[in-house]
């Protein structure tokens, strides 16, 4: 087996040349990150099977015609990335308790990330919570957009689940830290970097599942025919030095809920 890599390195304005690259290439399958590099790779073949990997609604985003149906040459796993959020708020509310104003750090460049502002919005509004919505591309932006969130007094930041955003993880979760902000993730790696609390799939297994779509392809078995994955378990990870760090208090009731403490 021949693997060819192709690594936008978060500049989804390339995602449409590599994605045409495979197709060049006449690949036997591609296998896309997130719904930018599945509708990359879909504008790019008609007719090579893709599997797509943590796409928040490939419905909504026109990926496939349902979860059970996907239909044309494009499979894989979906996420509740969109849907976790009102758990994110309502768990950073657990630790946080007097908060008021939330951010939510967003890729505008992931057309997902408007569904899962709708999310964040709807649950805040029903807490009485204000949202800041902010926007980042690179790692400067990262920079800017936790300087903006101290300058409007956010009190906490979920972060939208977004392949760029995964690999600024440790970034990310150390602008957190030095903005004071309790923060969340979709992914445990961020909380193992010095994040506040994770919770979502596990990042290693949605891989694992995903190459077993390839597997099935690559033995005959059509995309249409194979239906879209959703999440199996969620794990929740709490970072009990960084909670120490910002003064929290993490209560018990989160503490033997959580999958894993890092102390």
């Amino acid at each position: 087996m021949i693997i060819e890599w192709r690594f936008a390195n978060g500049e989804y304005e390339r995602l449409a040349g590599l994605a045409d690259e495979l197709a060049r290439l006449k690949v036997d399958a591609i296998l896309a990150l997130g719904a930018p590099g599945a509708a990359a790779a879909q504008k790019a073949t008609t007719t090579i099977p893709i599997v797509m990997v943590v796409s928040v609604d490939p419905v909504a985003a026109g990926l496939v015609k349902s979860l059970a149906q996907p239909g044309g040459n494009i499979t894989g796993l979906s996420n509740l990335g969109g849907d976790l959020t009102s758990k994110h708020l309502e768990l950073l509310r657990t630790i946080v308790p007097s908060l008021s104003r939330v951010a939510i750090l967003m890729n505008s460049d992931n057309t997902t990330h408007a569904t899962i502002l709708k999310n964040v919005q709807a649950s805040s509004q029903k807490a009485g919570i204000k949202v800041l919505a902010a926007q980042a591309q690179t790692p400067q932006d990262i920079e800017r957009a936790f300087s903006k969130m101290t300058r409007e007094n956010a009190g906490a930041v979920i972060v939208a689940l977004d392949p760029f955003f995964i690999q600024q993880g440790p970034q990310i979760a150390e602008q957190a830290m030095k903005h004071q902000l309790p923060s969340i993730f979709a992914f445990r790696e961020a909380a193992e970097a010095g994040g506040l609390m994770s919770y979502g799939q596990n990042q290693v297994d949605i891989y694992r599942r995903a190459a077993g779509y390839v597997d099935r392809i690559l033995k005959g078995i059509k995309p249409a025919d194979l239906p879209v994955e959703q999440p199996t378990t969620l794990e929740l990870f709490v970072n009990g030095k960084t909670a120490k760090a910002l003064g929290l208090s993490i209560p018990h009731s989160l503490l033997i809920s959580a999958d894993k403490v890092i102390e």
